[in-house]
């Protein structure tokens, strides 16, 4: 019925614990005065930091990821027990020395599910040596996107041809004619000379030299002044013009780009009311807001007619898109602008031939034909294909076992996601020692 020293029965301290756990300290403090319970934000927050660490066996199948607590400055590592899919342990930072002493203490970890991050697999490899690593699939497979999307940018010019032979006439549904003998690279358009080039490969020459001299991608920010995100971006890139949308203008297109074939033909057919063209352009996918439409048809009132339409190409993500989909799933029209710039690119094919095959591997689960893959990737002249191949060899081993193992980061990753919705909750200003708690208790 009660305890010593009790203020409230204990099956009202169950159902605050409950609501604190689930809700906070505000919110549930809220929701216990419309239940006739009233307590103070604190209260419950007090009776979440009393509830003792629930008792948990040392994992058979570990996943660790990282999240963060304030992003960009601190972060904290969650461990996963895979098998029954619950958090056993939250650690403060990311660093391998805190991963390492957390698995030597806990011997009897037999597979580590991790992102391809250096210093989880440091940690592991001096925590739990015997243990099997595994790279998360979603991550090799978000590697390889990024790969994909760096090689169709280097043939962008292939898209403008592509596309124009498209609108020519139409097109068959077969397959491109696989190609046996070497592709000819392709012409590559007059170069950028405008402020933004001159900077971006003055920048770019900048981080490579650093990082021939050994600096760190930190350090490298500091001294040049860059956020850590741009000197990853300029340091994955093989030269300068990866960097640049290489149009001639030196600006990102307009998103009206895209529509305008359809919008002058609308014009030509009589129809003057830019709202109404405006919502057509809506249904047809377009995200821009009306006033962009309205000021593009602007100088069309006069009796100028439009300006004739030339066909927009593609963008390199969405070419990256069309590839990485399943075929099944490519809409009609994807499709047949696919068709065209693989049928004219003969790069784009063989680089779609090394997506569909590792594709395979990865659904399948033969993780042991990987070494075969990345000779016949590093066989075509394909840079950024030859860098992931790169990136994949000095992780062999786990990103093998991630190919052949049914064993993934998927729950892992859906804890971080949750640990976000905790986060806020508290409005970021929880304290460590809170959050692990409802990290750790809460459903």
């Amino acid at each position: 019925m009660t305890v010593r020293h009790g203020r409230r029965s204990p099956g009202l301290g169950a159902v605050l614990t409950a609501l604190a756990l689930a809700l906070g300290g505000r919110a549930g403090a809220r929701l216990s005065t419309q239940l006739s319970s009233a307590v103070s934000a604190m209260t419950l927050l007090r009776l979440i930091r009393a509830l003792p660490d629930p008792a948990t066996a040392t994992p058979r199948v570990l996943g660790v990821d990282e999240f963060a607590l304030r992003r960009g400055h601190s972060y904290a590592t969650v461990l996963v027990d895979v098998e029954t899919r619950r958090p056993i342990d939250v650690l403060p930072g990311r660093s391998a020395d805190t991963f390492a002493a957390w698995l030597a203490n806990r011997p009897g970890v037999e597979v580590i599910c991790r992102d391809r991050a250096g210093s989880y697999a440091e940690g592991a490899d001096r925590g739990a040596p015997e243990a099997i690593q595994v790279a998360d699939r979603w991550h090799i497979w978000s590697n390889l996107g990024d790969a994909v999307e760096r090689s169709i940018a280097q043939h962008r010019s292939c898209l403008h041809a592509a596309i124009q032979a498209a609108q020519a006439g139409p097109l068959d549904n077969s397959e491109p004619v696989q190609v046996s003998r070497p592709a000819p690279a392709p012409q590559a358009s007059s170069p950028r000379d405008d402020r933004v080039a001159v900077r971006t490969r003055q920048r770019h020459q900048a981080v490579h030299d650093r990082l021939a001299a050994g600096h760190g991608l930190k350090q490298i920010g500091r001294d040049l002044r860059l956020a850590l995100g741009t000197v990853r971006r300029y340091a994955r890139a093989a030269s300068a013009e990866e960097l640049l949308v290489n149009d001639g203008t030196g600006r990102r297109p307009s998103q009206l780009a895209p529509y305008l074939p359809y919008l002058h033909q609308r014009w030509r057919d009589g129809i003057r009311d830019a709202t109404l063209l405006w919502r057509e352009l809506r249904e047809r996918g377009y995200p821009g807001g009306y006033s962009s439409v309205r000021d593009y048809l602007r100088p069309f009132r006069s009796d100028a007619p439009p300006p004739t339409s030339t066909p927009v190409p593609p963008k390199p993500r969405a070419v990256t898109a069309w590839i990485m989909r399943h075929p099944d799933r490519l809409q009609a029209e994807d499709h047949r602008q696919l068709l065209a710039i693989l049928r004219h690119c003969p790069h784009l094919n063989a680089l779609r031939g090394h997506v569909q095959a590792f594709a395979a591997m990865m659904t399948q689960r033969r993780g042991d034909q990987l070494e075969a893959w990345a000779n016949a990737a590093r066989a075509d002249d394909l840079p950024a294909l030859h860098s992931f191949v790169t990136g994949l060899r000095r992780d062999l081993d786990a990103v093998r076992a991630g190919l052949s193992l049914p064993w993934s980061s998927g729950v892992v990753e859906g804890h971080v996601n949750r640990i976000k919705t905790l986060k806020r909750q508290g409005y970021g200003r929880a304290n460590m020692d809170l959050l692990r708690k409802r990290i750790l208790l809460a459903d």
